[in-house]
């Protein structure tokens, strides 16, 4: 699964760059031409606090985005999507994760939100992925392609077919990844708790031990007295 999982990767980079080439337009580099861009961040957000990002979703392009609690806290969060209309498209909920995936009609800005403002004391580490793919980019390549008299029906869907499963399988490599630096997080955090706590018992019955020791010698500890004779 790894080898396929780094496969899929070489693919799509591949495929990315010639979209890239394609797609250039002649007065400079824009990825809002791009027929498919990936995103994976990891944010902090302070407690008490709400941070939104935004994503530029062109018309009929597919919007998805995934978010995953890493650390921090109870290891929730708030999640929420509005669409460029302003609508609450997801809601708010508080959660370790959770996605969401939707086809823009009109095309506009996306509004991802993540709010941490429930959790007063702990900041929260948050892995976020976003994708838009633009799959109409493909029939715009093969009208290009069949203007020059090349019958590429085939390997243009093929093609798309590709580029779809691709997308699956870095879909699932970041939940996968996401899922392994959550656990790394929660195995580091409970073995500093532990060691915290084995210590601070180990210095308590020390002290406790010194004291009770002291006491007990204190107990066979006779004093003389002072108007005691000695006789002859």
């Amino acid at each position: 699964m790894s080898l396929l999982v780094q496969l899929g990767s070489v693919l799509f980079g591949v495929l990315s760059l010639i979209l890239i080439l394609i797609a250039r337009p002649a007065d400079g580099f824009s990825y809002e031409d791009l027929p498919a861009v990936a995103m994976d961040y990891k944010v902090h957000i302070d407690a008490g606090k709400e941070d939104c990002y935004f994503q530029y979703v062109n018309p009929g392009a597919t919007f998805y985005v995934s978010f995953q609690v890493l650390r921090g806290g109870d290891g929730k969060a708030g999640f929420a999507v509005r669409n460029p209309e302003g609508v609450i498209v997801y809601p708010y909920q508080w959660r370790a994760n959770a996605d969401y995936q939707d086809q823009s009609v009109n095309g506009g800005y996306y509004s991802v939100c993540i709010d941490n403002q429930f959790s007063r004391f702990a900041a929260k580490l948050v892995n976020l992925y976003i994708t838009v793919i633009r799959y109409d980019k493909w029939q715009k390549y093969t009208q290009e392609l069949e203007e020059l008299n090349l019958s590429v029906e085939n390997f243009t869907n093929t093609i798309v077919n590709v580029e779809k499963n691709i997308n699956e399988m870095l879909q699932t490599q970041h939940w996968s990844r996401g899922r392994e630096a959550r656990d790394l997080n929660l195995l580091s955090d409970n073995n500093s708790y532990v060691q915290t706590w084995s210590i601070a018992q180990v210095l308590v019955i020390t002290l406790t031990t010194m004291v009770q020791v002291y006491f007990v010698r204190k107990l066979f500890d006779v004093k003389p007295s002072g108007h005691s004779k000695t006789r002859i």
